[in-house]
């Protein structure tokens, strides 16, 4: 089992959202990079970084400090990273930046031929992200559900060609209640 800690990124801060609730907001830390050593020094084979802002803003919002933490622990782990990433060009830059994995999430459900196309054109480095409550899946910081069942999305994003997939259950994140192993299974 490899066990991925995450830095949620808030206003340049480390926060962790009841439900996705941004006005829910625990700040946790305001070093995000010191967190990132933390995290490498206790072992850690990955780290997962969320731009919450970027999320519900559709574009990068806390590019800077994640270009910290890339520079400080990019090199020793490998970084996943999501949140406001809608297009190619945003994809490149955190990839040359020293991102392994970038996650679409939004941009995968709203344009799938988006998602297609980045796998395509980044093999190796794109992973879909699925995000839902009650079955189906949210969109743009988790601010709005849609229609689209998770596990029917889920299997329609197998054909092409990502290289994971990161599924949340919405009711249970940030509430310290533990993982909803039947949705996920």
């Amino acid at each position: 089992m490899l066990i991925i800690p995450a830095i949620d990124l808030k206003d340049g801060r480390c926060v962790r959202l009841k439900q996705g609730d941004m006005a829910s907001a625990t700040v946790f830390s305001d070093d995000p990079v010191a967190m990132a050593r933390h995290w490498l020094a206790q072992g850690a084979k990955r780290l997962h970084i969320v731009d919450l802002n970027g999320a519900v803003a559709g574009k990068p919002k806390n590019e800077k400090v994640i270009r910290d933490i890339i520079r400080a622990v990019g090199e020793q782990m490998p970084i996943q990273l999501g949140g406001g990433i809608r297009d190619l060009d945003t994809i490149e830059s955190y990839i040359d930046a020293g991102v392994t994995w970038v996650v679409i999430g939004t941009a995968a459900v709203k344009n799938p031929g988006f998602l297609s196309d980045a796998a395509y054109a980044f093999p190796g480095h794109i992973i879909a992200g699925l995000d839902a409550k009650d079955g189906k899946v949210a969109v743009e910081g988790w601010s709005k559900l849609t229609g689209h069942d998770v596990v029917d999305l889920a299997k329609k994003f197998e054909e092409y060609g990502i290289e994971a997939l990161i599924y949340t259950d919405i009711g249970r994140d940030g509430m310290m209640n533990g993982v909803n192993i039947e949705a996920t299974l």
